[in-house]
């Protein structure tokens, strides 16, 4: 028997929930519904890791996770993002996975915005 087949959601505690919300919906796109949450539909990879405590990969944000986000124009959302105001991390990463880059959101929350590559 399997036990689990992938992620099924991802919910996360904020400071301000309707102020978060409209941010992830005004600068990412993300469709927020009345009940305050998104269903993504598109299929694709998703990757699940646990990282070690003491690591850097989160930084500058001190939060315990990080969200990766599927993005179709990396550097046309981070030029977007930049436009717009947010706090836009410059160091971005291009490889065999993908293109990634970082932006943070208005509750110190590193966000990773990831283009796989083509045909993923």
């Amino acid at each position: 028997m399997k036990r689990v087949t992938g992620i099924g959601g991802i919910f996360f505690h904020a400071k301000d929930p309707a102020a978060l919300r409209g941010w992830y919906q005004q600068h990412l796109g993300v469709d927020v519904q009345p009940w305050g949450g998104a269903a993504f539909t598109e299929s694709g990879t998703t990757a699940w890791s646990i990282s070690q405590a003491d690591g850097d990969h989160f930084a500058p944000s001190t939060s315990s996770f990080m969200i990766n986000y599927r993005v179709h124009d990396l550097s046309g959302l981070l030029q977007a993002l930049r436009d717009e105001g947010c706090h836009v991390l410059e160091k971005t990463e291009d490889g065999d996975y993908g293109k990634f880059g970082w932006v943070i959101d208005p509750e110190g929350n590193k966000v990773e915005l990831w283009q796989p590559p083509p045909g993923q």
